[in-house]
Parts: structure tokens; C-alpha cells; sequence
């Protein structure tokens, strides 16, 4: 066994050293008019003033692959204040990992240094926590230590945009074409150092098509508490990339099947196990994949409602069965179900509120007499908890009649509203009569003063 494995080792298998292929226009075709204007004038600028400056990472990958990126990051050989000093409008940001942010108009290029090795770094350019989470890295080398330092080979590839060449490290070109997502170096290792890389593959698998490698697959799940250990913005933030990705629906399906959704979303894996909650969660994630595809806006808040609704559900009924109140109970439930999803997932406090409005504005829906469908209409988040509605009703959580009902009244004349209203309760909709203030008037003289 022992010889088996430093035959691997020997031979490269395990630990590959980075081989430079530089691939020529003719073989990529990444013509410099393609990428950001901004990015392109960056690495112009820093390879003028004699600095190494590249195109990196997510937006070559994603032109590799036909794709338009989102956004565009360079590396270069300058460190972080010679950056700075190049370009006058230009930020030094970052404590883990320092990097300047270059603006050219309304458009944001980020631009790093160059990394290093990190065994062997001293105290103050490295820390790491006792699970080998690297917490501070400010350590420099150069562009092939760099490309080692990267996440997945998909990940480690530089464009010069003014040799329009690729330079490719870890054939990454390669794997691409074979639809393969591969870790650089030991995997269980690499995801040590950022526990967010476990679900960066989970999301880059399922929104590019790509394969996770068995090999970076194999670590993930034993791996999976770890994510205990991440900020919970750094959570949330990935998680967000995932769900608005476009492919959502298959991205929670890859989490769930790597073992993930218990250190992201930890009521997502109760929430899948039942019929209802899982109808509801996969409609919201296909309806929220539809609307990015067709490039439509898309509601951060509804669709962790929808994520929520059945712990929601299941809490409410649980705290209405203990005498509270229907409405006081549903409120009490939502604030425990944020609570216990705030420990795993920093949820935003515009988010939550949002959730909350639509969560809030479900039981009035059933209230179908008097005023209270006019007023419901009139209110601010109508349309949010209308579709809402409909996903509940789609999913087979409520009677489709009652979507039909709101679907019809909102468009109908008045005439026809007023014959659609439901009969009140007996009682329910009669005024109040109001005491009188004043105690000392006769009863009498009291009640005439009450306006019918």
C-alpha cells in the first residue's frame, strides 16, 4: 500500500506540478472586445508600468464556456498600494484578503495580488483557526504560485488581454470541454482553508453543468460541519449566489445530495422530507429560475418565504394548540423560525421583513367579506402575498378556489365584486357600539350620542 501510494505521488497523480499551456487566440477565440472595457484597460495600465496583469478566474471560465460573465477580476504581480497608486480612482479594501477595487465609471474591477504558498508564511501575513480555515492571508508570489492557490481548475485560468492568449496552469481548458469540476491539490485540504469552497462547487456544478470529479466530490460530505465555522454573511452571500443563479432548483437538489443543506439552510432537509413543503420550495425555486432566465426581477424575500412556510406552518399550529390566539400565534412562529435560521444564516433585515409582510398577509386572504378584500387590495404588499397564495395553492396546500377567487375579484368591476363577496359571520360585521367618555351623563343621554 505504502508503495502504491509514492508511486502515485512520484508519478503525479496526487500532487500534479503546474505545467504553463499557453492557448492562442485561434484555439479560445476571447477577442479583447469581448471583455469588460474596464478590465481590459486595467491590465493595459499595470502591465505599462512593467506589473505581470491578468484576467482571472470566474469571467474566463465563463467565456470558455459561452457564457457573458457578471462581473470581471484581475490579478497582477503589484501589490495592493502600487495598485493604488496607478489608478487615481481606486480603493485598498479587505483584511483576510487585501485587494483594490479599480472604477472606471459606473463600472467595479477587482483587482489582487498575486498569492502565495501558504506553508512556511510568517505569523502576521497568515492565520488560520484550528481547523485550518485560513482567517487573514496577505501572502504574495507569483502568477503560478497564484494559480495553485486557486479553488478548481476551471477557476486558475488567466487571459491576457493584450497577447489575447490564455495561460493555463492546470489544464483547466481541458476540463472544461470534458465538463468536469476538479479541486487543485488535496481536496479535504483545500476545503479546510475556506469551507465555502464545498459550496461554491455544489452551485458551479449545477448552474454550469459541470461534473464534480470523485475526488473533489469525496471530502464533502465528512466535511459538511465545517460551514459552523463561516461567517454567517459569507454563508448568506454564497447561498444567494446559488439561488438566484438561474438554476436554484438543482442547486438545492445538489446540496441536499452532497449532505450540505444542514450547515446552510438547517430547516431545508425537514422541509424536503414532506409532500407539501417540498411541492411548495420547488415551485418557488423553478418560478425564481423562470424569472432570471427571462431576465425578469426577482424577490430575495419571497423566495425565503417560500423556503420557511412550511416550518412556519408547522410552529403555528403547534403554538395555536397551546391557547395562544390565531394571529398572535402565527407571529410567534415566525419570529421562532427566523430565530432559529438567523444561528445557520444571516438573513438581512430587510429580507426578514419582507418574509414576514408575506407570511402576515396569508390568513387575511381567507377573509373574503365586508371591506376587508377592498382594503387588502390597497395594500402595499398585495402582490407579493398574492403570489404567495397561488404557490401555496399550486402546491396543494390550500384550495385552488380560494387563488381563483382573488385572481377574479381584483380584476372585476365593482358590481361584480360586490356580488363575489362571501356572507360575514353573524355578527362580524356590525359596528361596535363605543362607550361614552363621559360618566357622569345619564345612560340614556350616553347612547344617543353613539352615531349609527
Amino acid at each position: 500500500m505504502i508503495r502504491r501510494f509514492l508511486g502515485k505521488v512520484f508519478s503525479g497523480q496526487l500532487f500534479r506540478p503546474a505545467q504553463l499551456k499557453i492557448i492562442p487566440f485561434k484555439a479560445h477565440r476571447i477577442a479583447r472586445e469581448r471583455i469588460s472595457r474596464c478590465a481590459a484597460t486595467t491590465c493595459e495600465a499595470l502591465q505599462q508600468h512593467g506589473f505581470a496583469a491578468y484576467v482571472v478566474g470566474g469571467a474566463v471560465r465563463d467565456l470558455l464556456l459561452g457564457r457573458e460573465p457578471k462581473d470581471y477580476d484581475v490579478a497582477t504581480g503589484a501589490r495592493p498600494e502600487q495598485v493604488r497608486a496607478i489608478f487615481r480612482r481606486s480603493r485598498i479594501i479587505g483584511r483576510r484578503f487585501r485587494l483594490v477595487h479599480v472604477m472606471c465609471g459606473n463600472e467595479t474591477v477587482e483587482v489582487s495580488t498575486f498569492r502565495g504558498p501558504t506553508d512556511g508564511a510568517a505569523d502576521d501575513q497568515q492565520t488560520t483557526d484550528e481547523h485550518g480555515r485560513i482567517l487573514r492571508d496577505n501572502v504574495f508570489g507569483t502568477v503560478e504560485e497564484d494559480a495553485r492557490r486557486r479553488d478548481f481548475t476551471v477557476n486558475a485560468m488567466f487571459y491576457d488581454p493584450v497577447r489575447e492568449e490564455v495561460h493555463d496552469y492546470h489544464d483547466g481548458v481541458a476540463d472544461i470541454k470534458a465538463r468536469k469540476l476538479r479541486m487543485i491539490g488535496d481536496a479535504a485540504r483545500r476545503y479546510r482553508e475556506d469551507p465555502i469552497r464545498m459550496l461554491r462547487a455544489v452551485r458551479l456544478a449545477a448552474s454550469r453543468g459541470l461534473e464534480i470529479e470523485s475526488r473533489t466530490r469525496r471530502p464533502i460530505r465528512a466535511l459538511a460541519d465545517l460551514l459552523h465555522n463561516v461567517p454567517q454573511a459569507r454563508v448568506f452571500d454564497e447561498m444567494m449566489k446559488l439561488l438566484l443563479s438561474g438554476h436554484a432548483a438543482e442547486g438545492v437538489r445538489r446540496l441536499r445530495k452532497e449532505g450540505l443543506h444542514h450547515g446552510v439552510l438547517p430547516l431545508l432537509d425537514v422541509i424536503l422530507e414532506q409532500s407539501l413543503g417540498e411541492r411548495l420550495v420547488m415551485l418557488a425555486l423553478a418560478n425564481t429560475d423562470q424569472r432570471i432566465n427571462a431576465d425578469k426581477s426577482v424577490s430575495p424575500g419571497f423566495l425565503f418565504a417560500a423556503l420557511l412556510w412550511h416550518e412556519v406552518l408547522v410552529a403555528w399550529k403547534k403554538i395555536e394548540a397551546q391557547g395562544m390566539p390565531t394571529i398572535p400565534a402565527l407571529y410567534h412562529a415566525m419570529d421562532q423560525v427566523l430565530q432559529v435560521q438567523a444561528e445557520k444564516l444571516a438573513i438581512p433585515r430587510r429580507f426578514g421583513a419582507d418574509m414576514k409582510d408575506i407570511w402576515a398577509l396569508q390568513p387575511r386572504f381567507l377573509n373574503r367579506s365586508g371591506r376587508r378584500p377592498y382594503h387588502m387590495l390597497g395594500h402595499m404588499r398585495f402582490r407579493a402575498g398574492y403570489d404567495f397564495l397561488l404557490l401555496r395553492c399550486t402546491s396543494g396546500e390550500i384550495d385552488a378556489e380560494i387563488g381563483d377567487w382573488w385572481e377574479r375579484f381584483q380584476h372585476a368591476d365593482e358590481a361584480t365584486r360586490a356580488g363575489m363577496l362571501l356572507k360575514d359571520t353573524p355578527g362580524a360585521g356590525k359596528k361596535r357600539r363605543r362607550r361614552s367618555r363621559r360618566r357622569n351623563k345619564p345612560a340614556v343621554a350616553a347612547a344617543s350620542a353613539v352615531p349609527e
